[in-house]
């Protein structure tokens, strides 16, 4: 924060303790006034009104004084809100360099735009298109590649359900090759006297995981009358299906990996409190449960001996849901598992277990196909991978036998 943001914040705060002064010294006096009106109410000689009505001046007078210092400290306030509020409106605006770079960015995502959309248009005929239209994009495997500048007409990313953001994500700018996790040691830190020799401390260890990027396609939902006659963004519509692609495909990959890793039963809710207790190192701080929404709807139902709900609600969780304190996410019986009704999920540190290595290479392009003749693919690039089979274990859940 600026020095002069710093000093009005540090006056509005000043000025908002007087007020606060003010406001709890007038509360008496509205005591007392209450009383005064009691005693109007029970005089009875001339006397006593005449001595009610000394107190009520002197009493009127000073919640007069006290109501003009508040609102003199309401206008002071509102004006050094306003100081703050313009220099933070005035630090909002963008300087004229940053204007240039806002509106070259812009013409460069109008250009990409518009020579993705003439590769569409032309079905992938790159004899049809001008040089100047071809130096617009960047081809990637004789499709046009989908630069990150260009955003879809809206953002889709929070409107369907996205485990990526469970796990690891590591951008790679090659197809395949070893990229190294760290794994944590159990070393500590040993006392040294000064000018001793360096003590022999924990090595940390680090494994070379070997990832290799795979490609995915999936038709795009778009038919040549559209694209022939849209005057609307072709290329902002196309990125958005890509998008709600990649995010499903990605999905996919990663309930494969939950599937993939260690499997264990239990039965009960005790062998579930044990598993998160003892068989889950505490190094894992980020452990979730990712279920299906049949065994969600089994622990929904589960009360303790007082009779409360043993899933309490929490407001940070996705599902509203926290079991022993761990985050529940609800995955559909069929995806997680394999039917309706399946008892299964991914218990343990996601991020740790498993890390996705993003190519971030979205393309389109013309393929055959053999009863439609041409259709518009997409394109996507990454590889999913376990790096940690310790972080979690992949869990069926068996219903304890009543009376057992």
């Amino acid at each position: 924060m600026a020095l002069k943001q710093l000093i009005l914040s540090k006056k509005i705060q000043a000025k908002r303790s007087e007020l606060d002064t003010v406001l709890s010294e007038i509360e008496p006096l509205n005591d007392k006034k209450t009383e005064l009106e009691q005693a109007i109410e029970e005089a009875e000689t001339t006397e006593e009104v005449t001595a009610v009505e000394e107190s009520s001046e002197e009493l009127q007078k000073d919640l007069d004084d006290k109501q003009a210092e508040i609102d003199s400290l309401n206008e002071e306030i509102a004006e050094l809100e306003n100081q703050l509020e313009a220099i933070n409106n005035k630090k909002d605006e963008p300087k004229e360099g940053e204007k240039r770079n806002m509106l070259k960015g812009k013409e460069k995502e109008q250009e990409l735009r518009g020579g993705i959309s003439a590769y569409i248009r032309a079905k992938g005929d790159w004899n049809s298109l001008s040089s100047e239209t071809r130096a617009q994009f960047t081809t990637v495997e004789g499709g046009a590649l989908i630069p990150e500048e260009v955003h879809p007409i809206k953002d889709t990313s929070d409107e369907i359900f996205d485990l990526t953001k469970y796990i690891n994500v590591v951008k790679v700018n090659r197809a395949s090759g070893k990229y190294p996790i760290y794994k944590h040691s159990n070393g500590v830190m040993v006392t040294v006297e000064e000018l001793a020799k360096n003590p022999e401390l924990a090595v940390p260890t680090f494994d070379d995981v070997t990832f290799d990027v795979s490609t995915y396609r999936g038709y795009i939902p778009v038919s040549q009358e559209v694209i022939d006659d849209a005057d609307f963004d072709v290329t902002g519509l196309i990125a958005e299906e890509i998008e709600l692609q990649e995010i499903r495909t990605k999905n996919n990959q990663v309930i494969a990996a939950f599937k993939a890793m260690p499997a264990k039963t239990v039965s009960g809710l005790d062998e579930i409190k044990t598993m998160f207790n003892t068989s889950i190192s505490k190094k894992f701080s980020n452990v979730k449960a990712f279920v299906s929404a049949s065994l969600y709807n089994e622990l929904d139902l589960m009360k303790d001996t007082e009779g409360r709900y043993l899933l309490q609600p929490s407001v940070i969780s996705p599902t509203g849901k926290v079991l022993f304190g761990k985050d529940v996410i609800v995955i559909d019986d069929d995806v997680i598992g394999s039917a309706e009704g399946d008892l299964v999920g991914f218990f343990g540190d996601s991020k740790a277990a498993i890390t996705l290595f993003d190519r971030k290479k979205n393309s389109v392009k013309w393929v055959d196909h053999d009863i439609y003749g041409q259709l518009l693919a997409g394109f996507t690039r990454f590889s999913v991978n376990i790096v940690d089979t310790g972080a979690g274990f992949y869990v069926t859940y068996t219903p304890p036998v009543a009376g057992a």
